[in-house]
């Protein structure tokens, strides 16, 4: 993705910053009153108390009560980079008389984010999407208060990096299989993505057997869930957002209402029967590993309640899958246009594995350029360009800027992923050697943040609010890897001439939760006699 003009699609309806004035010129005359009185106001009280502690940081001029609402494109992302260009690494803007604050470089996100994470932790207030649809136990878009802590830990508990070694043998399974099927038929590669990660994560969570299928129920359940959360959670989809005391409505009188909290008691119970089923599998004595598990055993000691414990691991469940797949749909769109990068990570696995046996975990240290590549997969195309964003909590001052309590924090997570300066003038190319050192070691660019820094990108997020199960999509993201370059090779269609045909790298498809690929077509065939044999036979013999 370049910043001219890379093919967007959007598959969720858009709602464009002039449909939300739109839909307030259309409201009855005491609401429109109410908001452009609330504005003003905001506008004036806000005015006032800036002046006194100091100057915001630079930023494109607005237009009055509204900001710069109507400067706003779908692909958010690029246009902040080029205010970044314009205005530096930190980029004021108000947006309905909201403070917002674009962070643009990976210095600027490690001194807030990072180093004054205590202050810049919450997030910003979601009545529909995190109050009343979830209730409040959605773990990304809680309140950084006493629950989302005792969540945070029991995340922690259950999925750091030495937790989540328990869960090899379920994505090993899920490796082996997703490489016999992809060498079965190509030309489903991208559905059987999604079914290996879907598969994956019902395993981690909740130890459920494999799904054959991504079109399975328990997978279409979630992916409506989410949907759903996305919709609600969209800029403009609710006027309670901006009249918050909208949310004290009676619900006989507020269809929304009504619907979100129908909503919020149907999957309650549907997430609340999955976790039920785990501790009936502990009562009966036939209990593995999971997430779920976890919580269960540590019930006491983590505090939280039961509905807290089915929505922590129902939240685990709807984000893993659909992020770790898209990753890896980013991965097949790289080997098919770098085939130069596929053969150097073939000949590091035919140094250290052969050709007598599969990958395995055992070997990761082994496999630097395996880990390189599972690093730039990450880097090379944002998956959430902009991330979820933090709220400051406090008035804060930095290099001489005032930065309001209440200022919403966005990480352009997709421009710091771009930074030539970090990545070096090739930045927008997919290139696994620039984690690599000189002497063939792992090498990471920045060490500002935590123990992100061994990650080379900052596709998990920054501070507190970091992704609870970054160690468990890195492990699967490295084996799936391992496996497919292992036993494949992947390589573009070819036309009539017998010419490769390449696929777009610049377009994406924009589905309001993740960007993924353009759809594209590419062939997936055994990379050396046997290999599906030994494919067949690593998953017959392995005990999982």
């Amino acid at each position: 993705m370049n910043q001219t003009s890379p093919t967007t699609h959007n598959t969720l309806p858009s709602v464009e910053p002039t449909s939300f004035l739109n839909d307030v010129l259309q409201t009855p005359q005491t609401m429109l009153l109410g908001f452009v009185a609330s504005l003003v106001v905001y506008q004036l009280l806000k005015a006032a108390n800036t002046s006194r502690k100091g100057n915001l940081p630079p930023g494109p001029k607005g237009v009055p009560f509204f900001g710069n609402l109507f400067q706003l494109s779908k692909d958010a992302w690029v246009t902040f980079a080029e205010w970044g260009k314009q205005y530096g690494p930190l980029v004021y803007m108000s947006v309905a008389g909201h403070d917002m604050l674009i962070l643009n470089n990976h210095k600027v996100n490690a001194d807030l984010l990072e180093k004054r994470a205590n202050i810049y932790s919450s997030r910003p207030r979601l009545v529909v999407a995190s109050e009343i649809l979830t209730g409040g136990m959605l773990i990304p878009f809680a309140a950084h208060d006493d629950t989302w802590r005792k969540m945070r830990r029991a995340s922690h508990e259950g999925l750091n990096s030495n937790y989540a070694r328990n869960y090899y043998p379920a994505q090993q399974k899920e490796a082996i299989l997703l490489v016999q099927n992809v060498l079965k038929d190509c030309n489903h590669w991208d559905d059987e993505l999604k079914r290996t990660a879907c598969s994956m994560i019902l395993g981690v969570v909740y130890d459920k057997p494999t799904i054959d299928s991504c079109h399975d129920t328990r997978v279409a359940y979630v992916n409506e869930f989410i949907a759903r959360i996305v919709r609600a959670a969209f800029p403009g989809a609710h006027y309670a957002e901006y009249f918050t005391w909208m949310k004290y409505l009676p619900a006989v009188a507020a269809k929304w209402k009504r619907d979100a909290l129908d909503w919020y008691k149907k999957d309650t119970v549907y997430f609340g029967d999955m976790y039920e089923e785990v501790k009936d599998r502990i009562r009966s004595g036939d209990e593995r590993h999971s997430f779920a598990s976890s919580l269960i055993h540590d019930e006491k000691q983590l505090n939280l309640t039961e509905d807290e414990n089915s929505w922590l691991a129902a939240t685990i469940y709807a984000t893993g899958g659909e992020t770790t797949s898209t990753v890896m749909s980013w991965f097949m769109l790289a080997m098919v246009t770098n085939p130069e990068a596929q053969k150097k990570a073939q000949e590091e696995l035919d140094n250290v594995i052969g050709r007598d046996r599969m990958p395995t975990f055992a070997d990761r240290d082994s496999l630097p350029y395996i880990q390189a590549c599972v690093r730039e997969s990450l880097r090379w195309k944002t998956v959430a360009p902009v991330g979820v964003p933090h709220v400051c909590e406090q008035d804060d001052w930095y290099e001489g800027h005032f930065i309001p309590k209440g200022t919403i924090c966005i990480p352009n997570q997709w421009a710091m992923n771009k930074d030539t300066d970090v990545y070096g003038p090739d930045a927008e190319q997919y290139n696994p050697g620039r984690h690599i050192d000189k002497n063939g070691d792992l090498y990471c660019p920045f060490v500002d943040t935590h123990d992100e820094g061994s990650f080379c990108h900052v596709g998990y997020g920054f501070g507190r609010r970091i992704c609870v199960g970054r160690h468990v999509a890195n492990n699967s993201i490295f084996i799936d890897i391992a496996c497919l370059l292992w036993a494949a090779t992947i390589e573009p269609i070819k036309d009539a001439q017998g010419k490769p045909m390449m696929p777009d790298t610049e377009g994406f498809i924009n589905d309001g939760l993740v960007l993924r690929p353009l759809p594209f077509k590419c062939v997936i065939k055994p990379r050396f006699p046997g290999a599906e044999s030994i494919v067949a036979q690593t998953l017959e013999l392995a005990d999982y």
